[in-house]
């Protein structure tokens, strides 16, 4: 069973990895935090107890940084609404916000567990998972690794060279690839991959009850922001697959890679710059001794859509089984 803290920031998409999450008995979800990011981190937090509150669980969830680490605040209302999950109706909480900030609910459970036991799947920008490093360095060598939703390998979703979660905080994510864990990259490429189709949304419907009408009201809502902002047939199902990959990592063909992130740039900045061990890649990003490549990340590039529809469509049939 894997063990992860899932972080983020509430939020469509956020709400079907919850969903994945809570559902399978692969997965034991130690507890949920949250960061600023598709809104702030107060709209990001009670999502997190509304969608928790829908699918009948109950978890630790602990609120988060309420600003990047050093960038200005960038969120993502116009994808995701005034509420930060417009669409589908959003009950009150059901049990209380754990008293901890998000960074010492992350430090605690991964110093408390055994060794290469706890994974950290950051699914929002990186604030949490980089303070967290910084506070508490020893969790770097216990984690059993860091599975992400972010980056790009050809073009951005905020500018043309960077995706959101990682624009919306670069120093953090910058902070989290150089750490010396590995970490594991779903981004734009791959998660542009897994849609949720009309055949989905019709599964989905057959399971009917209260899970299935909120992730419906999910897509619903985000289709047209997706379709009329961001040029996708269907809704893209982004932070879902990291906990997926955690379910049943054959879903996914991965390729190792070194992956660094430009803080700096005037006009690339955030953008996440891959380098392909399989490419026979450069040796090294510049001129130093801290710049020469390691190929210990994995970044995801194809994924079995088929497979994956599948796993949503067990949790939605479990949740609604267990709420009964």
């Amino acid at each position: 069973m894997e063990k992860i803290i899932l972080d983020c920031d509430p939020g469509h998409d956020d709400a079907i990895a919850i969903l994945l999450a809570a559902a399978s008995p692969a997965i034991e979800l130690l507890g949920i935090t949250t960061v600023s990011g598709n809104h702030d981190v107060d709209h990001t937090t009670r999502n997190a107890l509304a969608t928790c509150a829908v699918y009948g669980i109950e978890v630790p969830v602990a609120r988060g940084a309420s600003r990047p680490v050093v960038a200005d605040q960038v969120l993502a209302i116009e994808i995701h609404g005034e509420t930060g999950l417009d669409g589908p109706v959003l009950p009150p909480a059901t049990f209380d916000l754990d008293e901890r900030h998000a960074v010492d609910l992350i430090v605690d459970t991964v110093m408390s567990h055994e060794p290469g036991t706890v994974t950290l799947v950051p699914v929002g920008p990186f604030t949490n998972i980089a303070l967290a490093a910084r506070k508490e360095p020893r969790i770097v060598d216990r984690v059993k690794g860091v599975v992400c939703m972010g980056g790009a390998l050809t073009r951005g979703n905020i500018t043309p060279a960077a995706e959101f979660n990682v624009y919306a905080d670069p120093h953090a994510a910058d902070i989290v690839l150089r750490a010396d864990w590995e970490v594991t990259m779903f981004g734009l490429d791959l998660t542009h991959q897994a849609q949720a189709t009309p055949e989905l949304q019709e599964r989905v419907r057959a399971v009917g009850g209260p899970v299935s009408t909120f992730v419906l009201d999910i897509w619903d809502f985000i289709d047209t922001t997706h379709g009329g902002l961001l040029q996708l047939a269907h809704p893209a199902i982004h932070d879902a697959c990291c906990v997926a990959a955690l379910i049943d990592p054959t879903i996914f063909a991965t390729e190792k890679a070194d992956v660094r992130v430009e803080v700096a740039g005037r006009w690339t900045t955030g953008m996440t710059v891959c380098n392909f061990e399989r490419m026979g890649g450069m040796r090294h990003f510049g001129g130093t001794a801290r710049d020469q490549v390691d190929f210990r990340h994995t970044v995801a590039t194809e994924i079995d859509h088929d497979r994956f529809c599948d796993l949503i469509v067990d949790s939605v049939q479990r949740l609604t089984a267990g709420l009964g």
